[in-house]
């Protein structure tokens, strides 16, 4: 189609070039009519004789003489073809095409091309049935009325249209809010793919034995912060699959108000003051799920955490949720812990990993950190003064620039199952200090 659009535009420039040469004389009008001919090729083909310009050169000129050539093209061109033109386009494209020039964007304003684009997205009835021919005369009357209209009329009501009826059903499907993390239920359903949205940069030349979390037969898997999980065959060292692992916080905004060279940004935290002595240090709330393939092994919320200033060293607050020394706290990873991966050909499972939630909500319900990301159980990790177990130790462990997250583990060899005896969070007394204006 487009092909065919370009050589009816072709002959379209090529008979205006006729009538306009007699007045001009025969030669120059010519010389001037090749000057600005169509691209036929590889190069553009701008010469005629040694008297016009030579349009096709080498490097930055060629460039310069192209653009030159097209604009003259463009800019001759009669009115009334360029909003045939722009009839065929769809709104994005008309709202880019507005952005060329001047006259573009004066031309793609035209109220009959948006009327049509308006009436197709926002039809009052959406039938299969025939249009009757009353509806057919109301049809035809408000088409009519569009020149009544200034131009960019029925464009503005189409942006507003579409910016609230997007803004409607986001809020629809956000409303419900999940007690226990104070996050919307519904992100995944309100997240569609509407354009390229920068969330994270990631460098695969990183991919070491530091970073490497786990391995099966076939495949290795490496971690890369933040959340990104990288699997590399084993026998051929090359790139077998990559999965994200986001947390819903804030996921719609970081996914539609981005753009794809420079990522959404969180709007600054105003810190909700207080005269309280230890305000930052309690009334914390965690949620903290450990799952895979749809799977989880542990799904838990904590509730009324604090510390006090004698816990903090190096930075970071201690915050304990389950004692060592506590029997009745420790509870029990369900079914055998494993990370699921799956490929258009092949699928398995790596003993020992998981993927690792954290909500950590303040004391006014809002979350105060939050992260998703791949974690594995690693050997040994014996529990410092705790209770002799007949079962094998393992550590979990995840640090950012926000805090680290310490679990211990026992593998209970009559039950067959993991005991969690032991987790800590070690918050960042800065991100503290900036989340509730104190100064720790």
């Amino acid at each position: 189609m487009a092909t065919g659009r370009g050589r009816i535009l072709q002959q379209h420039w090529l008979g205006l070039q006729t009538l306009r040469g007699p007045s001009r004389g025969g030669g120059a009008a010519r010389g001037r009519a090749r000057t600005f001919g169509f691209r036929k090729g590889p190069g553009v083909k701008c010469s005629a004789g040694s008297a016009a310009p030579r349009c096709h050169a080498r490097g930055g000129r060629h460039w310069e003489s192209s653009f030159s050539c097209c604009s003259g093209v463009l800019d001759g061109m009669p009115s009334e073809i360029l909003l045939k033109i722009f009839s065929y386009l769809d709104a994005v494209s008309l709202l880019c095409a507005g952005c060329v020039s001047r006259r573009f964007y004066h031309l793609a304003n035209d109220n009959f091309i948006w009327i049509r684009i308006y009436s197709t997205a926002f039809s009052p009835t959406r039938s299969n049935w025939k249009v009757n021919s009353v509806e057919k005369i109301a049809v035809s009357v408000s088409f009519l009325s569009v020149q009544d209209k200034e131009a960019g009329y029925w464009k503005k009501e189409y942006i507003t249209k579409q910016i609230a009826s997007v803004k409607a059903a986001l809020a629809d499907i956000l409303k419900p809010v999940n007690p226990y993390t104070g996050l919307p239920v519904k992100t995944k359903e309100a997240l569609r793919l509407r354009w390229h949205s920068l969330i994270a940069k990631y460098n695969l030349s990183h991919l070491t034995i530091s970073t490497m979390i786990g391995c099966d037969r076939l495949i290795r898997i490496f971690c890369l912060h933040p959340g990104l999980l990288v699997g590399v065959w084993k026998k051929e060292e090359e790139l077998a699959f990559v999965m994200a692992n986001l947390h819903f916080h804030h996921l719609v905004e970081r996914s539609t108000l981005g753009s794809a060279t420079i990522p959404y940004e969180l709007p600054p935290h105003s810190p909700f003051l207080d005269d309280s002595p230890e305000y930052g240090l309690h009334g914390y709330q965690l949620h903290v799920d450990l799952h895979s393939g749809g799977i989880f092994y542990l799904c838990g919320t904590f509730r009324n955490l604090f510390t006090k200033k004698g816990n903090i060293e190096n930075g970071h607050v201690k915050l304990i949720v389950i004692h060592l020394k506590n029997n009745r706290e420790h509870l029990p990873l369900i079914g055998k812990v494993g990370l699921s991966w799956k490929t258009d050909i092949l699928d398995g499972c790596i003993k020992s990993c998981s993927m690792m939630d954290v909500t950590l909500l303040d004391e006014h319900g809002k979350p105060f950190w939050c992260f998703s990301s791949p974690v594995c159980l690693r050997s040994p990790a014996t529990p410092a003064d705790g209770p002799s177990f007949l079962g094998q130790t393992y550590s979990v462990d995840y640090v950012d620039a926000e805090g680290r997250v310490h679990v211990e583990l026992v593998w209970i060899r009559e039950t067959e199952e993991y005991l969690i005896v032991n987790l800590v969070l070690y918050l960042s007394v800065a991100k503290i200090n900036r989340w509730f204006g104190t100064e720790y």
